[in-house]
């Protein structure tokens, strides 16, 4: 079965942020947490993006988002929602 997992980001953000988060899309697909990452608007401040990964994969990904962001200082870019489907 496969979880979803959100992430709300920022839509106003400097060059090197958004070469950051581009670069964490990526990385989610090319590690094979998923093929494809939906993008939509939540409002005028934030996009959504969602993806669905396997759940042997789910927790390793989160895991791997929020080191991510840590570490890229992406705190006030993106936000790990809560999870849809625990």
């Amino acid at each position: 079965m496969n979880k979803t997992i959100k992430l709300r980001v920022r839509k106003e953000i400097d060059r090197e942020s958004e070469l950051k988060v581009l670069k964490l899309k990526g990385t989610l697909i090319t590690k094979g947490y998923t093929e494809i990452i939906h993008i939509e608007d939540e409002n005028e401040d934030f996009y959504l993006n969602t993806f669905t990964t396997s759940t042997d994969f789910k927790k390793e990904a989160e895991n791997y988002i929020l080191d991510y962001i840590s570490i890229n200082n992406l705190e006030d870019t993106i936000i790990l929602l809560s999870k849809v489907n625990k």
